[in-house]
């Protein structure tokens, strides 16, 4: 069981980013409490003050995660890291959305999952804005043919667009930039927005902003 006082201190900050999205924008927007490298007792602290949405970079470390606490009602389970196409049908057996689609690869393995498994998450398309070369994401260029390529292929739903911004550049234009690219293709989800900048991407349009350190603290690296 977490210490009452890390349960505090994480309630207290969910707190405070919930009351700062509120301010920032007049819609809904998720708070996706990012959980990769947390220790059990921050997870079980999270839980306990109220946060059901949480986001993974892995597919294995999501399953040591989640698997034993996927019956809690309300969970909501978000992959926001790359996805290999080997493991498209863990995710699509573990997470809610996919948030990292980026190429017809991907469409491809997790249509035969899901089709395989009968179960069918949500999926964005991650879409790299800086057009950075060591970045996962489609280039904004090619973004009209994997959303046509989605829409005719996959069976479940394609909710939205999920981006990164270059951390040497200032996030705002390439905030703009997604949820323009969203507008357009009648696509109602933004993901954008982490710890350092999640007011500015609600500001900006953003549905959901993935939070980890502004969320559960900084982790222990040691």
């Amino acid at each position: 069981m977490p210490s009452t006082d890390l349960t505090h201190d994480i309630a207290a900050s969910r707190d405070v980013i919930l009351k700062q999205l509120a301010a920032a924008a007049d819609h809904l927007i998720e708070l996706v409490a990012v959980s990769k490298k947390q220790p059990d007792e921050r997870l079980q602290a999270a839980l306990d003050c109220g946060q059901r949405v949480f986001g993974e970079n892995r597919v294995q470390e999501a399953q040591d995660h989640w698997q034993h606490r996927r019956d809690i009602e309300g969970l909501c389970l978000h992959l926001i890291g790359p996805l290999q196409s080997n493991k498209s049908e863990d995710a699509v057996a573990l997470f809610d959305v996919i948030q990292t689609v980026d190429r017809m690869k991907i469409v491809r393995t997790l249509t035969e999952a899901a089709e395989k498994l009968n179960r069918f998450p949500d999926l964005l398309i991650q879409v790299n804005t800086g057009e950075e070369e060591q970045k996962s994401g489609v280039l904004p260029a090619d973004l009209e043919q994997l959303i046509d390529f989605t829409r005719q292929t996959y069976p479940g739903e394609l909710k939205g667009l999920m981006a990164i911004p270059p951390v040497d550049e200032p996030a705002g234009p390439h905030f703009a930039l997604l949820k323009k690219l969203a507008d357009h293709a009648n696509l109602p989800w933004v993901s954008m927005g982490m710890s350092a900048d999640y007011e500015l991407g609600a500001k900006l349009g953003a549905t959901h902003v993935r939070v980890g350190s502004a969320f559960f603290g900084e982790r222990n690296t040691g």
